[in-house]
């Protein structure tokens, strides 16, 4: 018997970068993509990654895409309630673990193990590791054909001239000190639309770059030639 794991899903470099992981254990089974999305617009949260986007990740990945509609502004009580749904369908279906992409963040962490707590189902970070190992993790990523574009920007972490700009090794080296270079405090997220775990590249270009809401967003479009 596989273990069947239901793998939160961003659109991001760490998440796919999860499922690469859990990918080399012969004895686990994906059994979805869990996506939160802002019900007014269709976007993934902080990403501002359109939904068909993801869905071509999906598709790329062979695994359903499990997609939760959120209310904007949400509260956690309606983002929790929302969150049981999925959870006792995942119960229902057999999942035993969510699997998080999360690195180092320990607060994030507990957060999830007591949101998990008394479910039935285990929460599980494949990827977690210490604050200064995600430049290493960062670089295997990218030695491994890894393919991300950043899409949203904290201007107030990091200069807004990086949105829209590929992950890349020259990124790295221009991020700033004290930036880290996975983008785990919240400096910057991506769109991760090439990956050992894709059957193909998902083809997109980086359209119209806005600030909304504190952030600096850069739109991506599904294209016939990509990136």
């Amino acid at each position: 018997m596989k273990t069947k794991i239901l793998l939160s899903w961003s659109s991001g470099k760490d998440c796919a970068w999860t499922l690469h992981t859990l990918r080399q254990q012969p004895d686990v089974e994906i059994v979805g993509l869990l996506t939160t999305f802002n019900e007014s617009n269709n976007r993934v949260a902080m990403h501002g990654v359109r939904m068909e986007l993801v869905q071509k990740q999906a598709e790329a990945a062979g695994i359903p895409l499990w997609s939760v509609p959120l209310p904007f502004p949400c509260s956690n009580e309606e983002y929790e309630a929302r969150m049981r749904v999925v959870i006792e369908r995942a119960r229902n279906e057999g999942v035993t673990q969510v699997a998080f992409g999360d690195l180092f963040l320990e607060d994030i962490r507990a957060y999830r193990e007591n949101m998990m707590a008394g479910t039935g189902i285990q929460p599980v970070f494949p990827i977690w590791c210490m604050r200064d190992e995600t430049k290493a993790l960062a670089q295997e990523m990218l030695i491994n054909k890894l393919r991300a574009v950043l899409t949203t920007v904290d201007p107030k972490r990091l200069d807004p001239s990086f949105s829209g700009r590929m992950y890349s090794a020259g990124l790295l080296g221009d991020l700033p000190e004290g930036v880290d270079p996975c983008g785990e405090n919240g400096e910057f997220h991506t769109f991760c639309f090439d990956a050992p775990i894709f059957a193909h590249p998902i083809p997109v270009q980086v359209g119209e770059t806005i600030t909304r809401d504190g952030y600096v967003y850069s739109d991506l479009l599904h294209a016939e030639k990509g990136i």
